[in-house]
């Protein structure tokens, strides 16, 4: 990676001096360089939560800009969350991608719900509370199984961050995307910024940040992963099916009609001809035959 640092973190990661991101969270120096995150963490993704158009009016007159929020995670304890405003929307992504970089904080998982006592980091150690504005999001450790109880938006931040099963209570305006992301995200920082004694750590196996996950586990996932998939392609095979049985059920209704007009036209066409005089070509045999057989039986 072509990267030349310009603060004292970001020397320290290029030299190999930190090599993983708790470590360099917990140094507490500021980090202002996108690229120490994309060096400690390769493994990012990000999902874009909301696009919205803003004006604004001065005396030349309104000036049009998208506000963009963006969502940045491992799936595997860490996330981040960002924002930013810019006339067009491509590059607006790229900077909230970034701004989300800076932003990154260390989430704690564990197995909270007493209903579950499996003691694997698969939801929130304990509840927590998050606010933005009149949106508060209260998040509750839930037993295996259940997934995520959110919103659309919550469940993007939660899946990102590592979190599988929660319970999700919210209050206010939650159809403010803004509003609501932010509430989740603080509630996830207030995960790692609460105090625990290292007993209750040990006693409950809290996990924070990241964790080596063992071959069965990514296994079980990719079969997972797998299975959605398979399932994906059924349900659309399955509809391209029910669309074609659909046209072939709609296409001798079509061709029935069709007959039934035809005909129609047929015994208007003999009334017509038989009102005007005009013999069919049945008629016509019929009455020859009729002569022949007067004719024989002249003969004889």
């Amino acid at each position: 990676m072509d990267w030349t640092p310009k603060t004292l973190l970001g020397k320290m990661v290029k030299e190999g001096k930190i090599t993983a991101m708790t470590h360099a969270l917990e140094s507490k120096m500021p980090m202002r360089e996108p690229e120490i995150v994309d060096v400690l963490l390769p493994n990012l993704e990000d999902q874009v939560l909301d696009v919205k158009m803003v004006q604004r009016m001065t005396d030349s007159g309104r000036r049009v800009k998208f506000r963009i929020t963006v969502v940045v995670g491992n799936s595997n304890g860490f996330i981040g969350l960002g924002q930013m405003k810019g006339t067009e929307v491509g590059p607006t992504i790229r900077k909230a991608i970034d701004n989300a970089k800076l932003n990154i904080i260390q989430v704690r998982r564990g197995c909270g719900s007493w209903e579950c006592g499996c003691w694997q980091p698969h939801s929130v150690p304990f509840e927590v509370t998050g606010r933005s504005g009149s949106t508060v999001v209260t998040l509750k450790p839930a037993p295996r199984g259940v997934s995520l109880a959110a919103g659309e938006t919550a469940k993007h931040i939660l899946r990102l961050a590592g979190i599988k099963d929660v319970w999700v209570a919210t209050k206010g305006q939650t159809r403010t995307t803004i509003n609501f992301a932010k509430a989740t995200f603080d509630a996830l920082r207030k995960t790692a910024g609460t105090k625990i004694i290292k007993e209750q750590i040990e006693k409950l196996r809290i996990v924070s940040g990241s964790i080596e996950m063992p071959e069965e586990v990514k296994e079980g996932e990719k079969i997972e992963k797998e299975a959605e998939e398979e399932k994906v392609k059924e349900s659309k095979e399955t509809g391209k099916k029910e669309e074609g049985e659909k046209e072939e059920k709609e296409k001798p209704k079509e061709t029935a009609r069709e007959r039934k007009v035809e005909d129609t036209k047929k015994m208007e066409e003999k009334k017509v001809k038989t009102e005007l005089g005009e013999k069919t070509p049945l008629e016509k045999e019929n009455v020859k035959k009729v002569k022949i057989s007067d004719e024989k039986e002249g003969k004889k």
